[in-house]
């Protein structure tokens, strides 16, 4: 990721050579990973699904299976949905502010978003910290561990992609009308988002 940093910043900001076509390139590419992204979270889910709508007798019929205290949706997981759905609303006013040209609000607004990231990584970890299973569980730890670890994964490169937007648009790399590595880092944080609101609907609310 750094190299990838690295060069695409050189092409874009120095060398120049990010023109129309290309960003539309970049564009299209974002757009496809994201989707290649969510049908990779869609095999996800269709695993889940398949084990709880029809648990096993292996799984004793039931799900959760027996011996398996899900973990409560309205205590942690309802307060770390809060923070990613607030990351999303300062991410979404970092983006309206350099667009308006607002150089100071754009950058209260990542900041904001990289924080409330970091804290929602740091709360994953404590719940998974005091979880009474574990990934070796059978079905369901594996199921809940491989669903809420990927999307902690994307969480934490998607908070690199917004830190890096932070540093350039400190280093006066970014304007009103030419941001795009930032404008993917957003898109790519509001599709974290989308998936924790299902990861959280169905695995945490409905799954326990």
């Amino acid at each position: 990721m750094s190299f990838w940093f690295r060069d695409i910043i050189s092409e874009g900001t120095y060398i120049g050579n990010h023109t129309l076509a290309v960003q539309r390139g970049l564009n299209m590419g974002v757009a496809l990973f994201i989707v290649s992204e969510a049908l990779f979270f869609v095999a996800i889910f269709w695993t889940f699904f398949h084990s709880a709508l029809s648990p096993t007798v292996e799984l004793g019929a039931m799900w959760p299976p027996m011996g398996i205290e899900a973990i409560n949706p309205f205590e942690l997981p309802l307060l770390n949905t809060v923070i990613l759905l607030s990351s999303g609303v300062t991410v979404t006013y970092a983006h309206h502010s350099l667009i308006q040209g607002n150089r100071r609000g754009a950058l209260y607004g990542l900041i904001f978003t990289i924080v409330l990231a970091i804290i929602f990584t740091g709360f994953q970890g404590i719940e998974y910290s005091v979880s009474s299973f574990t990934i070796t569980d059978g079905a369901f730890g594996s199921c809940f561990y491989f669903g809420t670890g990927f999307h902690g994964l994307h969480v934490m490169i998607g908070t690199a992609f917004l830190a890096v937007g932070f540093w350039r648009l400190l280093a006066y790399h970014l304007t009103d009308n030419h941001h795009l590595g930032l404008e993917s880092g957003i898109l790519y944080w509001h599709f974290v988002d989308v998936v924790w609101l299902f990861l959280f609907i169905s695995i945490y609310y409905w799954g326990s």
